[in-house]
């Protein structure tokens, strides 16, 4: 079908694109016009909205800097290897990429900072009321980050197309690919290293050496926590989801290249086609969210909007295959509902493994009455398990959607099924990213309503959505790696293909039993560890500093702890500024240049055992943080709630232990090492020339 059928199947994308964006611009209108609460709120709101606007400015001004350098970088390799129009097509698509990135980040932190005082005034009428300004915020952010995916790909594929084989073009965008992960990377390290600074701090001086409350105003370090939450869960977040969309669509469009023979132009725009269609499934999702009544259990609302996205996500599987992918279409409608299916239970097993209602969580809380040592030993032994029931389901989804392929028969028709089953756990993207938005939210509602005093009924309703926002920020991260790791596997035969096409091999050969290639795989594997190590360690250096100060402010004005003195929040928000940014450079640096030691020195076949090993290994250890970080979490909120002793309990202070180790676990390290799997994939991918 040539460029014409390129120029159709683009339009339907943007063109749906567009009206999700204008979608996103209607919640956005309804939020924003919705009560900001009495001046007591506002004046919280506002500080919270300071700290994360200057946090986010000076973030995103040094990410800027990074990223400059390394698109010249990427332009003098290509020009020094005589490839000047691969060159800066590849060094346009990166800074498009790292700009789509960077926008999708800061657009929904800017939503969530004006949606928490909302939800909190709203929580003064009634919970329906507050949950629906709080998810629909949320949702807000879900939507356009996925439309914007899709509309830059849409964008940068239509532009390099012209006078182009269109089967040559998705190796010319990868580029935008590494772009949205590089920026991703560094939000969400830096937005995670803030957050749990803050928090980590806050919880020692305030809840263990004081004995009072989360979110007290007599502590210093309350503002600088409630800041946390939008620069790492929502800027960051909705960097990380941004990138994952973008590089999993290119990696897809890539395999859809080898079909072309069989489907022709329309295995590789299948990808973003039904993605697209995706998008109004979720729009639709999203809108049937509500509660019943004032009683009903938020979470069983989210469940049910969640369940009728997948069933609608389905159906335009169902209708996208049928069109674009032939009379074996059927098959990779299979395969597609394999992802799907296999979203929903990587959702379920992170509930289970995080939710106060299921054993770990309670053996957890349990553990705790006797002692500090064994709440950690019982909660890392929880997250250690929680790698197993995951890896299970995505290995049988790979080997299912896989052999699916195979029986359609098609030559490489395996490969592109575990491609579709990516998208096919996409499919419900936006949906899944709302709910992880909403958590933030409502977690910075019940801050400002603790901060103005406001009603305890009213502080009722906002614990109860963030102990639901505390759930689905734990299903969202098992849903980003699961999805990671199935997008791994498609990035992974996407690197083969290009070394393939570059080196003119037939069958591409990874042969670990070499030396140079099983030290590229052992030099993977330690990545992890070291990235792990200097994130993990980042926290707990601030933290220190974050104790200290407050410390010393409670020392040198007594009227603090008295209510007659207010704290300098400022100062602990301008700590958190200064040391995360400064120890976010050092692990992104080392991350590029590693990938690039490891193909230039040891050449291609090292490079992916290396990205081989690392993406392994970056899988397991993103299971072990993410949901041990939660279910520590969670076992301190179920003490809280009263059980086995309840809040100032010796148990409570063994609980409190486990969720400040358990802090820079779920929300630095963990979300950050999603991130960490694909930019590996699309460093190879863009390099590769560098690596023959």
């Amino acid at each position: 079908m040539g460029n014409g059928g390129v120029v159709m199947y683009m339009l339907i994308v943007i063109i749906i694109s567009l009206l999700a964006l204008a979608f996103a611009g209607f919640l956005t209108k309804k939020v924003l016009a919705k009560d900001v609460g009495p001046a007591s709120m506002q004046e919280v709101a506002n500080a919270i909205k300071v700290g994360a606007n200057a946090f986010v400015k000076r973030q995103y001004v040094t990410i800027a800097i990074l990223t400059v350098v390394l698109a010249v970088l990427i332009f003098g390799v290509y020009l020094a290897l005589g490839k000047f129009g691969l060159g800066w097509r590849t060094s346009v698509s990166f800074l498009f990429g790292a700009a789509s990135s960077a926008f999708a980040g800061i657009f929904g932190m800017w939503v969530s900072v004006r949606a928490n005082i909302r939800t909190a005034a709203a929580a003064t009428k009634s919970m329906s009321e507050a949950f629906l300004v709080s998810f629909r915020s949320g949702a807000v952010s879900g939507i356009v980050i996925v439309a914007l995916s899709l509309l830059g790909i849409g964008v940068i594929y239509s532009l390099f197309s012209i006078g182009v084989n269109v089967k040559e073009v998705p190796f010319l965008i990868v580029g935008y690919g590494f772009g949205a992960s590089f920026v991703a990377l560094f939000a969400q390290l830096g937005g995670g290293i803030y957050t749990k600074a803050a928090d980590v701090g806050s919880d020692l001086v305030g809840k263990v050496e004081k004995g009072i409350p989360e979110d007290d105003p007599r502590n210093p370090a309350v503002i600088a926590d409630l800041v946390g939450d939008n620069v790492g869960d929502c800027a960051g977040r909705g960097a990380d989801l941004f990138e994952s969309t973008a590089a999993e669509n290119i990696g897809a469009m890539i395999l859809g290249v080898a079909l072309y023979p069989v489907f022709g132009i329309k295995g590789i725009m299948f990808p973003l086609v039904v993605r697209a269609f995706g998008l109004l499934a979720t729009i639709i999702g999203i809108m049937t969210v509500r509660l019943k009544s004032e009683d009903e259990n938020p979470m069983t609302a989210l469940n049910r909007g969640y369940y009728i996205t997948s069933f609608l996500a389905a159906i335009v599987f169902y209708i996208a295959s049928n069109w674009l992918l032939g009379k074996q279409y059927f098959w990779f409608f299979l395969a597609g509902l394999v992802g799907i299916v296999t979203s929903i239970l990587i959702v379920l097993i992170t509930v289970y493994y995080t939710e106060s209602t299921y054993r770990p969580v309670r053996s957890i809380a349990k553990a705790s009455m006797t002692g500090h040592a064994t709440n950690i030993i019982t909660g890392f032994g929880v997250a250690c398990e929680a790698t197993i029931f995951p890896v299970i389901v995505l290995s049988l989804a790979l080997l299912a959607s896989y052999s699916l392929g195979v029986m359609s028969r098609i030559p490489h028709g395996g490969l592109y099924a575990t491609a579709v089953a990516t998208m096919g756990m996409l499919a419900t993207a936006g949906f899944v990213l709302a709910m992880d938005t909403f958590g933030p939210i409502t977690d910075n509602a019940g801050g400002i309503a603790s901060m103005s005093k406001a009603d305890a009924k009213v502080r009722k309703r906002t614990d109860k959505l963030d102990a639901v926002g505390n759930t689905t920020k734990a299903l969202t991260k098992g849903y980003a790696i699961g999805s990671a790791a199935l997008a791994a596997f498609l990035l992974f035969s996407a690197y083969l293909d290009e070394v393939a096409k570059y080196a003119n091999i037939k069958n591409v050969v990874v042969d670990i039993s070499k030396v140079d290639v099983f030290v590229g795989a052992l030099i993977g594997g330690m990545l992890i560890f070291l990235f792990s190590a200097l994130g993990i360690k980042a926290v707990g250096r601030t933290a220190s500093i974050i104790v200290d100060a407050v410390r010393k402010q409670w020392k040198e004005k007594k009227g603090i702890m008295k209510g007659t003195q207010k704290p300098d929040y400022a100062q602990v928000v301008d700590i958190c500024v200064k040391a995360s940014l400064k120890s976010m450079i050092l692990p992104g640096v080392l991350v590029v240049a590693i990938t690039i030691f490891v193909g230039v020195v040891l050449k291609y076949e090292a490079a992916a055992a290396f990205l081989m090993v690392a993406t392994i290994t970056g899988i397991l250890m993103a299971l072990l943080f993410n949901t041990g970080g939660g279910a520590w979490d969670n076992a301190k909120k179920l003490i809280e709630e009263g059980e086995y002793g309840g809040r100032g309990s010796e148990a409570h202070k063994a609980a409190v232990t486990g969720d400040t180790v358990g802090d820079p676990f779920k929300d630095t390290v963990g979300p950050s090492l999603h991130v960490l799997i694909k930019l590996l994939s699309t460093i190879t991918l863009v390099l590769v020339p560098l690596f023959l």
